[in-house]
């Protein structure tokens, strides 16, 4: 099977991580957890952008090194990925040497390439967003501008390297027709098409007025411009420029997972650097939403920020993986609430979902003498139930092909759901009287309808998941989808089972 890349951004080092950060990474998480749960080979990249005039603004601020700053706050972001229980692979610093030499590479290459030249540049620039505007981007209060992103604009006029983006616009429009899910969702798609078509200027990719950054190949005038440096990573990692084996592997990139704000630098900017420097662009850019909290716009000033870290100590890390991406489809905005959390928690996870687990594994202990029936033909009433256990695989895994985390999710409680209908309508507890094998096949459905459920929510829920396979009896090596296809003997000793969720209160 073909190896899989999967990428979130490299976040940047001028703040602790917060909701945004944790989403992202998570939904590369699930989706890398489900390759492997496939048979695939995986690399899992995140990390952290560490240059820029905005992180040296921020050093300078709390009286530190440009270097020291970026070791501490980058640290946050690898504690994330292990308090998030993420499977990453790798963690890039865009400050490493490799990644440095990379971007020295590519920039050597675009060089002699004719991309890119020495001239001029002024206009409107934002520092917090670290990207140049259009006038006709902007807009104006109090007499301050601001980009579309908020961030206040100054006019800067220093001299810079160009690439010649220009140049790139037919080729780039080629892309996205010849690929028609390079971009997700398909309105992200739309807008950048849209933008394209508007007219591509030269790009300035270098900068004089701040030291913090890689220096520009012979002329340490220059440092690279941020997105030239920072997009680099993802090549560095994939072993650009010398180690030629993983490269070819690991690249090009199954998925990008971004952020709405930097998606015009992952499928303008990005593509048309490897193409110009006679690399492959990525397969695929997935640019997600952003949250609210509770109805209001999140935000510093408002004091309203989530910590993913104070959400995982208050509900348990799993009830929180899956919730964000069970709540909103992803790609579109989404507002956090804690009662949604809640519900979603009490109503599907404790009550569908731990509450069916519990009956069925309870009534094999006392029915059955705690072993797992004997596997047995469905008999017309157990049709329904056993379509929708078939399919479930297959469904969960074209929806994540797409990345529609919310209809896998859904996918598997319409089967929760009609698993608990079924337990309700055999009523195994009172076959036990009347039909004791029929008890033991029903308990046997039952039981095989979980490990799916268990199997294919791994990626979502893997320490519960794992708790849930140990109750059912599943050896490490019978947890991949392909496993599924080889029923569990009967007559394994089942241990007594524990409650996988724990309902939530609320006053």
């Amino acid at each position: 099977m073909q190896p899989c890349f999967i990428t979130t951004p490299i976040y940047y080092v001028n703040d602790r991580p917060h909701i945004g950060h944790a989403y992202t990474s998570l939904a590369a998480d699930v989706l890398a957890r489900w390759r492997r749960l496939e048979g695939r080979e995986v690399f899992f990249l995140t990390g952290t952008d560490e240059h820029g005039q905005k992180v040296e603004k921020a050093a300078g601020d709390a009286g530190m090194d440009p270097q020291a700053f970026t070791d501490e706050v980058s640290q946050h972001f690898r504690d994330l990925a292990v308090a998030m229980g993420f499977s990453n692979d790798g963690f890039i610093r865009t400050t490493e040497p490799r990644h440095k030499e990379a971007c020295a590479a590519l920039w050597q290459k675009l060089v002699e390439k004719g991309e890119i030249y020495l001239g001029d540049y002024e206009g409107w620039y934002a520092v917090r967003d670290e990207a140049f505007y259009g006038p006709d981007e902007l807009t104006e209060r109090d007499g301050v501008k601001y980009a579309p992103s908020g961030a206040p604009v100054e006019w800067v006029r220093e001299p810079s390297y160009f690439f010649r983006l220009s140049n790139w616009a037919e080729r780039l429009l080629k892309l996205y027709e010849d690929n028609p899910d390079f971009i997700l969702p398909a309105s992200r798609r739309n807008e950048v098409i849209a933008f394209v078509k508007s007219g591509l200027g030269d790009l300035s990719v270098s900068r004089t007025s701040f030291r913090w950054g890689v220096p520009v190949p012979g002329d340490p005038a220059h440092v690279m411009y941020v997105w030239l440096d920072a997009l680099t990573n993802y090549i560095t990692a994939a072993g650009y420029p010398t180690d030629h084996e993983a490269f070819a592997k690991w690249w090009p990139a199954d998925i990008h997972f971004v952020g709405k704000d930097i998606l015009r630098f992952h499928t303008v900017y990005w593509p048309a650097f490897l193409m110009a420097a006679g690399l492959e662009p990525p397969r695929r850019v997935f640019a997600h939403g952003w949250w609210t909290n509770e109805g209001q716009k999140i935000s510093k000033s408002l004091g309203n920020v989530i910590d993913p870290l104070a959400l995982v100590q208050e509900f348990g890390l799993d009830p929180v993986r899956y919730f964000l991406l069970r709540e909103v489809p992803f790609g579109q905005d989404g507002d956090f609430s804690r009662s949604a959390l809640v519900n979603r928690n009490n109503g599907e996870l404790a009550n569908a979902l731990g509450n069916l687990a519990n009956r069925t594994l309870s009534l094999i202990q006392r029915n059955c003498d705690g072993k797992l029936p004997p596997a047995t033909a469905r008999a017309p009433g157990d049709a329904g139930l056993g379509a929708l256990v078939d399919a479930l695989p297959r469904q969960v895994g074209a929806h994540l092909d797409r990345q529609e985390y919310h209809l896998a999710l859904e996918a598997v409680m319409a089967a929760a759901r009609e698993a608990n209908g079924y337990i309700t309508v055999e009523a195994p507890w009172a076959l036990k009287k009347t039909d004791p094998v029929r008890m033991e096949a029903v308990l046997r459905h039952l039981h095989d309808a979980l490990r799916v459920f268990a199997t294919v929510l791994q990626p979502f829920m893997p320490t519960t998941m794992a708790s849930l396979l140990d109750q059912l009896g599943v050896s490490e090596e019978a947890r991949s989808l392909a496993a599924l296809a080889t029923p569990l003997p009967g007559g394994i000793a089942l241990p007594p089972p524990s409650p996988l969720f724990a309902k939530i209160e609320t006053a």
